[in-house]
Order: structure tokens, then C-alpha cells, then sequence
């Protein structure tokens, strides 16, 4: 297998458009799928979706695994992970509980990291502070904008 390809993306792959290919609709799938064409619309599955760099995706996402190098345009919710790869694009929120994004992607839209998979239990949020830290510097940001 090459090098360069992505971790989520060795298992057999069970279906594949190619370049040229232009689908609209409701994809629902098992096993790994790779799209090198165009897809719009919508995209179930309970396993992989590689996105590879010619193929460009408007639609609204729900995986387990998203693999990106071409360009998604559209909301992703990954109950695994999502990997962004060069020269991949993203538009669009993500949620999922684990995100790779390699330098030099484009990614524009917010990411949501509200679970942890693993231990199935809800992440603090990083501005979170247990010992109360944070509250000082919170209360004179909002003091300044009233006056």
C-alpha cells in the first residue's frame, strides 16, 4: 500500500466512483467507500467514506470514519474520527470526538469535540477552569463592555 495513504483508509474498499462520475442522492453504505467524482446530497454509513483529491462532495455527512483530500462542502458528523489530508478542503461544521487536520488543508466552518469515543464520557471544554481561575479575567471582560 502507498505510503502516503491515509491510516483509515486500509480496509478493503467495498465501492468506488471514479472520475467522471457525478452521483446525486442519498448514498447509504457498508464497508469502506472512495469517491473520485462528484457526489451531492446525502451520506449514511456506519463505516468509511474516503474522499479522495479529485472529487468534490456537497452534502451532508454521517460516518463513523471521513477520509478528505479532495473537497467537502457540507456538515460532517463522525462518531469515529475525521482526517483532513494536503490538498484536501473542508466547508463546513464537523463534530466528531477525534479530528486530524494535516498543514496545509483548508478548513473553514467549527468543530464540535463534545465525547470522548473512547471513554464514552462528555470532554471539558478547554476554557473550563474546575479551580475557578478563569472567572476573574471573565468578570473584567464583562465589565469593560458595559462601560
Amino acid at each position: 500500500m502507498n505510503k502516503k495513504e491515509p491510516t483509515a483508509a486500509r480496509g478493503e474498499i467495498k465501492a468506488f466512483l471514479g472520475e467522471g462520475t457525478d452521483f446525486k442522492g442519498i448514498l447509504t453504505f457498508e464497508g469502506t467507500v472512495r469517491v473520485d467524482g462528484k457526489l451531492e446530497g446525502e451520506v449514511y454509513t456506519k463505516d468509511t467514506l474516503i474522499v479522495g483529491e479529485s472529487a468534490v462532495v456537497a452534502a451532508e455527512i454521517n460516518v463513523h470514519t471521513i477520509v478528505i483530500s479532495g473537497i467537502v462542502r457540507g456538515n460532517i458528523t463522525a462518531s469515529g474520527k475525521i482526517e483532513v489530508h494536503r490538498p484536501g478542503k473542508l466547508f463546513g461544521n464537523v463534530k466528531t470526538p477525534s479530528i486530524y487536520i494535516e498543514e496545509g488543508v483548508i478548513f473553514e466552518g467549527n468543530c464540535a469535540m463534545a465525547y470522548d469515543a473512547e471513554e464514552g464520557k462528555k470532554v471539558s471544554p478547554i476554557n473550563a477552569q474546575p479551580d475557578g481561575e478563569g472567572q476573574e479575567k471573565e468578570g473584567r471582560a464583562a465589565a469593560t463592555k458595559t462601560d
